[in-house]
């Protein structure tokens, strides 16, 4: 066991979760969400989605949510874009987002052709002209992203061996523009990651390139998301996405209904109890999970929501 002193934990609820609510969600609930957020203690927070909007509607209003928000010192406010259209209105806000690329590949092939409609080959020669024009506009790559890294609903098992095979090629990528990449990201877009499949995946990265750092974003699609969140801080992890009140989904993943990412409140009290640091006020958190079901007009899978933390009946029983 190798637990981290403190965890950072990236909160992507707005962003991840109001792509997939079924009816629109109003641009002032999205920016008075973002604003509950920022009053978390969070240090990273992603908003939104400069995505085409007839594949994601519900990000049809990314420049007028991000014009709206009212940002909050020490804190990093970023976006999402695949594409160099998505990257010119994303510039726009330059003054207001943190800018940043990542090299975005699946390790499952009959993913990438579901989402983004193509295959390993397509995928690099996007990528290769994603990091030129961002080379080109001054944006930093900050890390390799590597979707389906635990399976895939359309092609099933993805083995440590491919999700290797996937960190190198998007190395290869940024070799090819003199890009120096220190941050790989594993996400569990479908829900098949299990602690098993986190420590294999984990471990066989860490033997070819010990000297990256391991970001975990997980999902709760089975109910196997805190499990696997423990497994990560058992092997050291550091890096964790999120989404308060456990918002979001891939809209892509052929699951309507699943839940989305592990809740943020829920990951920061194992961690609280665990004696790891997030520097994060859980009963904010709590408090802005439960706007985010007003907002969205249903019940959300945090079960931190209805049960609360330990303080309440620690304090009593003093």
């Amino acid at each position: 066991m190798d637990l981290p002193n403190s965890v950072v934990i990236s909160e992507e609820g707005p962003r991840e979760g109001f792509q997939i609510e079924q009816g629109p969600i109003a641009t002032a609930d999205k920016i008075a969400l973002i604003d509950a957020l920022s009053n978390c203690g969070l240090r990273r927070i992603q908003i939104a989605s400069f995505v085409n909007a007839k594949h994601v509607p519900g990000w049809a209003d990314a420049e007028a949510v991000v014009e709206g928000f009212t940002a909050r010192q020490g804190v990093e406010y970023s976006a999402l874009w695949f594409n160099e259209g998505g990257l010119r209105r994303a510039l726009a806000f330059g003054g207001k987002l943190t800018l940043a690329g990542f090299i975005s590949l699946s390790a499952s092939e009959a993913f990438a052709i579901r989402n983004l409609n193509r295959d390993r080959a397509g995928q690099l020669e996007a990528m290769r002209k994603y990091v030129g024009v961002h080379q080109e506009a001054g944006v930093p790559i900050a890390k390799i992203i590597v979707m389906a890294a635990f399976g895939c609903n359309f092609s099933g098992d993805v083995s440590p061996t491919t999700v290797v095979g996937t960190v190198a090629d998007g190395l290869a990528v940024a070799r090819e523009f003199g890009v120096e990449v220190r941050d790989v990201a594993l996400a569990d877009s479908m829900g098949w990651a299990t602690p098993r499949r986190v420590a294999a995946a984990v471990g066989a990265v860490r033997d070819c390139w010990p000297d990256l750092r391991i970001a975990l974003h997980l999902h709760d699609t089975r109910g196997q998301g805190i499990a696997c969140a423990y497994e990560g801080l058992r092997l050291g992890v550091t890096a964790f996405d999120a989404a308060v009140a456990g918002l979001g989904g891939c809209p892509f993943a052929g699951q309507p209904g699943a839940p989305g990412n592990i809740a943020t409140e829920e990951l920061a009290l194992l961690c609280d109890e665990m004696g790891i640091a997030t520097g994060l006020d859980i009963e904010a958190l709590i408090e802005a999970g439960r706007l985010a079901e007003r907002i969205v007009g249903h019940s959300l899978p945090s079960a931190a929501l209805r049960s609360g933390t330990l303080a309440a009946f620690r304090k009593r029983a003093a």
